[in-house]
């Protein structure tokens, strides 16, 4: 049985790790910190209860609590009667070379995106990807198909064109 001190050493042990998860699921420094958060008191409330991996256990609280969060996000906008202007073309927020993985992730679909972080980011089997997802393998599978056929079409990850070179 599962005792506090087991839970302290997990948290300063894994805590690292899973926050790098939570910011690849939100891609939000603020968000993935109180997803942490909220998935380790959701994790010390069960802990007596886990037997065989918490780790495994705190990342499926991790994707889950994730998912209910993006159904249920507002998005803040209000209706206005005039439009904000428009940055000029020199000053754009986005990346300098128009390749990053990070906006291309952001686009894909909560599920495809979990499947990809765990899949590829974690390095997670999909059967491992599926117990933490709680879906099958053949879902993990088309879903990750899926996503990678949306990232091979993102336009953040297309290779630029410089003119200047002879190709």
């Amino acid at each position: 049985m599962a005792d506090e001190a087991d839970f302290d050493e997990f948290v300063v042990a894994r805590s690292q790790s899973l926050l790098r998860t939570a910011y690849l699921l939100t891609q939000d420094e603020g968000r993935a910190e109180d997803l942490l958060q909220t998935a380790l008191t959701k994790a010390w409330f069960a802990w007596r209860r886990i037997d065989a991996s918490p780790e495994a256990y705190v990342r499926r609280i991790l994707v889950t609590t994730s998912a209910s969060w993006w159904r249920r996000r507002w998005t803040g906008e209000t209706p206005t009667a005039e439009l904000p202007e428009r940055p000029s073309a020199g000053t754009s927020d986005g990346p300098a070379d128009g390749q990053d993985l990070w906006v291309a992730l952001g686009r894909l679909p909560q599920r495809q995106r979990a499947v990809v972080v765990l899949r590829y980011l974690e390095d997670r089997t999909e059967a491992e990807t599926a117990d933490l997802l709680g879906c099958s393998v053949g879902t993990v599978k088309s879903q990750c198909s899926r996503a990678l056929a949306r990232l091979r079409l993102d336009s953040a990850l297309q290779p630029v064109v410089d003119e200047g070179m002879p190709s």
